[in-house]
């Protein structure tokens, strides 16, 4: 698939001159914000056409489409900031948001970094347009064809629902320190749910993905393979048995587990926490947090990846962190002002949801490398345990580290084998400790299919995360059975 750079004239027409604005009346009004004690603002310009469509029993149950514009406006000073927002993106509006974080003032002297601009913009997707990539029917045709794929693998399929999402978003940010920047995102998704039954019982299957493209993206072999994926997970679960409980040695699979390492461990990478001294790693920069042969990066410059940015939502180029190296713990993931204040350079991993929030450190694709063992050879090394293959919900505490995750797909192994399902099992643990008791790493790096969401402040963004096979010594198992 070809891709472009950004067309900054492009956003500009779209974002700017249909509203009356231009470069001129930008620095006029981030001057009129320097005439107060501010180290730095900044204009954030957002458009965005979000659709999407959801079927079930073969039935067309809803469909939703929006437009939604805006900018919002922002003065920082020291730990402080001034934050105002519009969906009425008109000079009017901007002026009057403006004079609403003029009110900052510094109270006290913050040695603080200056705001530089650095690198340029990258070009890792193509600039496509989802919501207009395909017409209303074949999208309807998309989703009836997942559902007959899955319905035709197994007569225990009883329900099938699939949906279908697309967005279309162009950001323009200017900044007080004179650089304008633009983005141009589409991000598309697919998702299927199966419930299977048998003797009276039933299980459901979940599969699904996407990513920075249109929706030429999902062709007919991929859409079998979600169906498949959904259908196996749901069957499996049929025959599945009370997992065990207790203290046992654990093995992820590769992969969307990953999302494990992203909630349990990720957060507490970002800079805000750290800052703030409220996170589990805070002053542990250049300490071992892991064990030998971890090594985790947030890198945002992968092509095509749902969690990928040309640029941030502070218009710096995203990039490649090296968070934990070799089990030392080397940074923190920053935006602008926390890694001004912590006096480290900014990592590119500035998100906000929209216009109308305010940007903080955020994990773009976060990722364990590879280790050097084969996937079998780990399994194998199990006398007891389990073998956790798929994730479903989960809660951590970023000041404790604590986490519980639910498995939606998992195995016992007894004596170095894949034994029997087990369903119902919770992985409870910390996230640092976790770290610490890694003790084999497969060679299997896998990304997730695309269909990760993080929450953070009450603030979503599109995420990926991945990683190897790995075993995980003493982890504390929930389950009903023995």
């Amino acid at each position: 698939m070809p891709i472009a750079t950004p067309d900054l004239a492009a956003a500009e027409r779209l974002l700017l001159a249909a509203a009356d604005l231009d470069r001129p009346r930008l620095d006029r009004v981030l001057a009129s914000i320097h005439t107060h004690d501010v180290d730095f603002a900044d204009l954030y310009f957002q458009h965005s056409r979000f659709e999407s469509w959801s079927l079930e029993e073969g039935i067309v149950k809803s469909g939703s489409f929006s437009i939604d514009a805006g900018v919002g406006v922002r003065a920082v000073a020291g730990d402080r900031q001034a934050f105002a927002y519009s969906d009425d993106v008109s000079p009017r509006a901007l002026d009057e948001a403006a004079v609403a974080v003029r009110a900052i003032g510094r109270q006290g002297h913050s040695a603080v970094a200056p705001l530089v601009r650095h690198g340029t913009p990258h070009a890792l997707y193509a600039l496509a347009d989802p919501v207009a990539s395909l017409p209303e029917a074949d999208k309807v045709s998309l989703l009836h064809r997942v559902e007959d794929y899955a319905r035709a693998l197994d007569p225990r399929v009883v329900q099938v629902m699939a949906t279908l999402a697309g967005e279309h978003e162009t950001v323009l940010v200017a900044r007080s320190d004179g650089l304008v920047a633009a983005d141009v995102r589409p991000l598309v998704r697919v998702s299927v749910t199966v419930i299977a039954e048998e003797h009276g019982r039933r299980e459901q299957g979940f599969a699904g993905g996407g990513g920075r493209f249109d929706y030429a993206y999902f062709d007919d072999a991929l859409l079998r393979q979600y169906a498949k994926q959904a259908v196996d997970q749901a069957l499996l679960n049929l025959g599945a048995r009370p997992a065990p409980a207790g203290s046992m040695t654990v093995v992820l699979g590769p992969g969307w587990p990953g999302i494990l390492l992203h909630e349990a461990i990720g957060h507490g990478l970002e800079g805000d926490f750290n800052r703030k001294g409220t996170s589990a790693f805070a002053n542990r920069v250049g300490q071992r947090v892991a064990a030998p042969g971890v090594t985790v990066v947030d890198d945002g410059t992968l092509e095509h990846r749902r969690g990928s940015l040309n640029l941030d939502d502070e218009g710096n180029p995203t990039r490649r962190t090296v968070l934990i190296e070799d089990g030392i713990l080397r940074g923190y993931m920053q935006d602008a002002m926390n890694a001004a204040l912590m006096g480290v350079p900014m990592t590119g991993n500035g998100r906000r949801e929209s216009f109308a929030h305010l940007p903080m450190p955020r994990m773009t694709n976060t990722v364990m490398l590879n280790g050097d063992r084969d996937p079998g050879e780990i399994i194998a090394s199990v006398q007891d345990g389990l073998y956790a293959v798929n994730f479903g919900g989960g809660q951590v505490d970023i000041t404790s580290g604590k986490f519980v995750f639910s498995a939606a797909e998992a195995w016992r192994i007894e004596r170095g084998k894949l034994a029997y399902p087990v369903k119902g099992a919770t992985l409870i643990g910390n996230g640092p400790d976790v770290l610490t008791r890694v003790s084999m790493i497969g060679n299997d790096l896998r990304l997730d299919t695309g269909i990760g969401t993080c929450g953070k402040d009450g603030q979503s963004v599109p995420v990926g995360v991945g990683q190897p096979t790995l075993r995980i010594d003493g982890l504390t198992v929930g389950g009903t059975g023995a």
